[in-house]
């Protein structure tokens, strides 16, 4: 579904990422793990559009090239960025509107709140409260919903534990692998390896902008280089 060869990116003079490599399958859950600073959301954004790249960068089989993030929305790529990104001021119903806007309204749009709504009860209990009066874990869940309303078939996650508590951490990684398992194609990136490599197929280390190890969760989990700089002995 998702292809990166040779991809490069920069800020300015500054190269973030070098001959990053990466690929993922329709339906697979991956992640991307790494140090801080290491080009973890750099890629993310890459892939959104949200940077110019170099290389070769594919959904199905299509080059994005210089395609602009909205048209990347429609195609079927939804990013949930960092530290979540809601809008404080809007309600939560209004928030998850946001998310439906690249596609616009019709008959499916009910459908689509009530399949959020399942996936995350709190939010229709809250669907009249303001984004700021969410807790820290409730606005992760209100940004993974409103990037769903999109109706995306890759779904982008920029460190979804961050900042929680490890049983909401915990809480959040369980919606993710349901929605996973429902079909959803998943690409995260996560500094919680644990819980990162606990529910993806596949993993890639990331170090100072380029691809140092990729292979199987379940075979990452027990490397030695993965075990003693992210899990520890």
């Amino acid at each position: 579904m998702l292809t990166c060869r040779n991809l490069g990116a920069a800020y300015g003079d500054i190269v973030a990422l070098r001959g990053i490599d990466l690929e993922v399958k329709a339906g697979e859950a991956v992640a991307l793990i790494g140090v801080n600073g290491a080009g973890k959301t750099t890629l993310l954004r890459a892939i959104s559009g949200l940077l110019p790249t170099t290389g070769e960068l594919s959904f199905d089989g299509r080059a994005l090239g210089a395609m602009p993030v909205q048209r990347r929305v429609r195609a079927g790529i939804a990013h949930v960025p960092e530290g979540r990104r809601i809008f404080p001021g809007l309600t939560v119903r209004e928030n998850l509107e946001v998310g439906a806007t690249v596609r616009g309204g019709g008959p499916q749009l009910r459908e689509d709140f009530e399949r959020v709504y399942d996936l995350f009860p709190r939010l229709k209990e809250r669907a009249g409260q303001l984004g700021w009066s969410l807790s820290g874990g409730e606005q992760q869940m209100l940004a993974i919903g409103r990037a769903l309303m999109a109706r995306p078939r890759l779904l982008l996650l920029d460190e979804p534990s961050l900042g929680l508590a490890p049983r909401l951490a915990e809480e959040v990684y369980a919606r993710i692998a349901h929605i996973n398992e429902g079909g959803m194609t998943v690409l995260l990136v996560e500094q919680n390896t644990v819980l990162a490599l606990g529910m993806a197929d596949r993993g890639y280390v990331i170090e100072n902008g380029s691809i140092v190890l990729a292979d199987t969760a379940e075979t990452l989990r027990h490397h030695p280089r993965v075990r003693d700089a992210y899990l520890g002995r």
